[in-house]
């Protein structure tokens, strides 16, 4: 699918939308915001951008012919860390629990207005950023062997092979980091990752820190480094340290 005016610097932002009118009006909407947008109506075309072409943001659609959304970000989530905002007609919230734990960031029902999904596009967008005043901190934190790259915003095991984490996995981890052996409740760390944008769903962070302890814990049934504090939040146990 190509629409006109296409060709603006900025953010780059790849729809995956097959509706023709739901991506025309995407398109414009983000351009006019300054971001550069290009379109395709499948997986198998979002494939093909990807390999062709670098993008800050996808927007999915969860409905799509072939490949459905939620099979293609299960997908994408093994192989990248780019933000991924999922957009369905679907309300329910156990289908945006079920975008979130296959590892969507955001997540917007249908009908929605434009200024509202740009401006949740630019809030993953300013997450992902490296910002400047980060530069003054540490560029590094360790735990338990792991390294966490603040710059890069990237995580490393033991190992030191790199672990996939989306935008609020590493928000998630990072607050944590920051916070070790402080409980933390869920709304303040909803205020922390934002991950509340889905929706008004507090297990949102439960779904978070769940596929956190699936990467950072030996056994996740038995975390030792990130526990539940019963009717309080959660706990980091490790202690980190700073390069």
């Amino acid at each position: 699918m190509h629409l006109p005016g296409q060709a603006r610097h900025g953010a780059r932002v790849l729809i995956v939308e097959d509706d023709f009118e739901i991506a025309r009006m995407l398109s414009e909407t983000l351009v006019e915001n300054g971001m550069a947008v290009q379109i395709a109506e499948s997986g198998a075309e979002m494939d093909v951008l990807l390999r062709n072409g670098k993008f800050d943001l996808i927007v999915l659609d969860v409905m799509l012919p072939g490949e459905d959304g939620l099979s293609i970000c299960r997908r994408l989530r093994l192989e990248t860390t780019i933000p991924i905002l999922m957009l369905t007609a679907l309300g329910e919230e156990i289908d945006r629990v079920v975008g979130l734990e296959i590892g969507a960031d955001d997540y917007v029902t249908k009908p929605f207005s434009a200024r509202e999904l740009t401006a949740r596009i630019r809030a993953l967008l300013r997450r992902t950023a490296y910002p400047s005043q980060e530069r003054a901190r540490p560029k590094v934190l360790r735990f338990n062997g792991w390294q966490v790259d603040l710059i890069r915003r990237q995580l490393h095991d033991p190992s030191n092979a790199r672990v996939a984490t989306t935008t609020h996995e590493f928000d998630l981890l990072l607050a944590f980091c920051r916070n070790a052996g402080r409980v933390l409740s869920r709304e303040q760390l909803l205020g922390v990752t934002h991950a509340g944008l889905a929706g008004p769903i507090e297990r949102s962070i439960d779904v978070h820190v769940s596929r956190l302890r699936q990467k950072i814990e030996k056994d996740a049934r038995d975390p030792v480094l990130l526990k539940t504090v019963r009717l309080g939040g959660y706990l980091f146990t490790a202690t980190v340290e700073e390069a």
